[in-house]
């Protein structure tokens, strides 16, 4: 039997909160006066705006819960029911207009519960509004039902007074079985979902990111629902348990359900038709449209979900879009890109600046007896059309997957590299550095295009961009070790000709197949030859910022320690890995005891960065040259700053190239009659805002470099 209470409607608007659950000397309206801060002074009605309110077919339980400001104007509230405390701010006789949509203001043909109204809003055709505190000059129209419970969390990972352990939300990210699963909140950051997420044998900090997400919020009943200043929803057919913040625009969703959506004048956020949004947090200046289906979610600021997107049980890092696909527990880093109506991705750590391409299918096979596998992609990330990749997988940086379908788990440790399934061979086929080899084009350009996109108001992690990093680097030295180690002339073997530099891998594949990399001995070259230019770039930037100008000075500055630390990639923000672990030290003993000072923690790593980067680069140019800082003479100086321009330099003319191959191939040039008509599609190759940008920067640094380069030598 369906259980419908039935009650006095005397009582209806009252009691929000149950009695039990109202402290000694409060009322029900407690928080609720502490939650209206927008200084509105209200009054009770006057006898002669009750007979107008009358006369224009209102009702009310009580007139004298009826309150209002002294610029209130009766006329202006037409055909409404109104049951309980109910406060109205200033009504005048004008109209509200936003996208062509002009409203008068007041109130009209609605059924309203224990609400406040700031000045001059417009609430028309609203079957039932509920508990909500709605700012100044705010559009609610044509929505069915718009309420608040007391239990009320907004999307939050909490429990409020004597709610059982099982109501509450988990995100279950990067593992469908669950045992990586994280509380959201508002204000979550990457950084703190992947700490989160990965130590989970620590107990001690696992129960001390619960409390401080439980410190962070109030357990007490009766929150109402909020609706910050200028927002419009229209067309909706029911909110609940929502806390909306300014200048948004909600139209046309099916339900949004226990959801917190950020919004400012500088950042606004968009909620678009079809969508339906339940137990989630969507960040400042996002936009969610056309048909969006989100469960258990954090969408980060600046970010999109479109086009009949579903995003399940995940977190999607700052600055991304997911247009038509499928995310299901995923724990994905800021700059993420994924299109077309067929990608798919599942249980998967994905470190940011990734592209899904269509037809992806990653994470989707289980090797297991169980849902329990997970991917691990670093930063990147860019598997191809129709690629399917198993569980257990883990690819380096800026690792390019060609199109196939790989049968086996992958364990691919070389960045920059692209992978191939030679099904023609039965084998896998690596080609380390392959995106200096042949597309230095993207590579560059990806990086400033993620700067650029990066329109975060609150920049509250440093995120790195930049594809030479001590993350990317440390994994070139790693890459530059298995080549020694598998090659031909390390194991005693004879090479069958000198410009054999094909060789086997091992460990890469879980298959008994034959894993190859492709011109090995020249992707060891270039390796070799990123580690001086990251080298050299980072002692520039050092003598650039110091204002040094002579070798004694540098010498002075020089880190006194040389030794190579480890990195991690923390929700886009590098730090040492050293700083993770005082980090998880200080919240184990307490003397980091919030989510506020975790976020600290990020700010004065982010100011140390720059210095720590060049401490890094300086040890990585001294291991690699296999010296001593007392062997780092101003000759070898010289040199490497000799060799960072020509290093730019190759780079340089290597965007060129790789993006003059598509205006040269006869498959690229056969879909037009000739060629002015390809330069009027594409435009021409030498109108190229990037290639420009590049080659005068090129030429900036080059003459900064060769002045540096005089200094030292006097």
């Amino acid at each position: 039997m369906t259980s419908i209470n039935r009650k006095p409607v005397s009582l209806l608007g009252y009691n929000f909160i149950q009695p039990a659950f109202i402290p000694k000397g409060k009322d029900e309206y407690y928080l609720r006066n502490i939650q209206n801060r927008n200084g509105i002074r209200y009054r009770k009605l006057s006898a002669y705006e009750i007979e107008v309110l009358v006369r224009n077919r209102n009702t009310s339980d009580n007139w004298n819960k009826v309150l209002v400001s002294d610029a209130f104007n009766p006329e202006l509230v037409k055909n409404c029911k109104f049951f309980g405390l109910i406060r109205i701010g200033k009504l005048e006789p004008y109209y509200l207009e936003y996208h062509d949509v002009k409203m008068p203001v007041g109130l009209y043909d609605s059924t309203i519960i224990s609400c406040d109204f700031g000045d001059n809003v417009v609430i028309s055709n609203v079957n039932y509004l509920s508990h909500y505190i709605i700012g100044n000059e705010v559009m609610v129209v044509n929505i069915n039902e718009m309420s608040t419970t007391d239990h009320a969390k907004f999307g939050n990972g909490i429990i409020k007074e004597e709610e059982p352990e099982a109501v509450r939300i988990w995100l279950e990210v990067c593992n469908e079985n669950a045992g990586r699963k994280i509380l959201p909140f508002n204000g979550m950051l990457p950084g703190d979902a992947w700490l989160w997420s990965r130590y989970r044998d620590h107990q001690v900090l696992m129960d001390k990111l619960v409390s401080f997400t439980e410190k962070k919020f109030d357990r007490r009943r009766g929150y109402y629902g909020k609706i910050g200043d200028r927002t419009v929803i229209k067309n909706v057919r029911i909110i609940k348990d929502v806390w909306i913040g300014t200048d948004a625009y909600i139209k046309g969703a099916n339900k949004i359900k226990n959801v917190t959506i950020n919004s400012s004048p500088a950042a606004k956020s968009q909620v678009g038709e079809g969508c339906e949004l339940v137990n989630g947090i969507i960040g400042f200046g996002c936009r969610v449209f056309y048909g969006v289906k989100a469960v258990r979610f954090f969408l980060s600021s600046n970010s999109q979900l479109k086009y009949g997107a579903r995003l399940i049980n995940s977190y999607l890092g700052d600055n991304s879009t997911i247009s038509c696909c499928e995310v299901l527990n995923s724990l994905i880093f800021p700059a993420h890109e994924q299109h077309h109506n067929n990608s798919f991705l599942c249980a998967a750590l994905v470190m940011g600046q990734s592209n899904m391409a269509a037809g992806a299918t990653i994470g989707s096979n289980h090797n297991s007896r169980a849902a329990d596998g997970e991917i691990i992609a670093g930063r990147g990330f860019w598997p191809g059309l129709c690629v399917s990749l198993k569980h257990n997988s883990r690819f380096a940086s800026f690792t390019i997957i060609a199109k196939g379908d790989f049968p086996a788990e992958l364990d691919v440790p070389f960045p920059f590299s692209l992978v191939s399934n030679d099904v023609s061979r039965d084998r896998v086929t690596i080609m380390p550095a392959y995106w200096f080899l042949h597309n230095m084009y993207a590579l560059a350009r990806n990086s400033q295009k993620y700067i650029d996109r990066d329109r975060r108001i609150e920049k509250n992690q440093q995120i790195e961009y930049e594809f030479l990093a001590p993350d990317s680097i440390n994994e070139i030295f790693e890459a530059l070790r298995l080549i020694k180690k598998y090659s031909p002339a390390q194991k005693g073997a004879q090479q069958e000709t000198p410009s054999e530099t094909d060789i086997t891998a091992e460990g890469i594949e879980n298959s008994k197949r034959r894993v190859v990399l492709l011109k090995a001995e020249q992707a060891a070259k270039i390796y070799r030859e990123l580690v001086i230019y990251y080298g050299g770039t980072q002692l520039i930037r050092h003598m650039e910022k110091h204002k040094i100008s002579s070798w004694e000075k540098l010498v002075a500055t020089l880190p006194s320690k040389s030794r190579r630390s480890g990195w991690i990639n923390m929700g886009g923000q590098l730090l040492p890995e050293a700083s993770i672990n005082t980090l998880i030290a200080g919240i184990q003993k307490g003397t980091i005891n919030s989510w506020d000072a975790i976020h600290e923690f990020y700010q004065k790593n982010a100011a140390l960065y720059n210095e720590q980067c060049f401490q890094h680069a300086f040890a990585a140019l001294l291991e690699l040259l296999e010296i001593k800082k007392s062997g780092f003479t101003q000759k070898l100086l010289i040199e490497v700053l000799q060799q960072t321009i020509d290093t730019r330099e190759w780079m340089t003319k290597e965007i060129y190239e790789s993006r003059a191959k598509d205006y040269r191939s006869p498959f690229r040039q056969m879909v037009y009659r000739d060629e002015a008509e390809m330069e009027a599609v594409t435009g021409r190759l030498e109108d190229n805002g990037f290639i420009k940008t590049e080659k005068t920067a090129f030429l900036a640094f080059k003459k900064n470099v060769t002045g540096l380069i005089r200094k030292i030598k006097r």
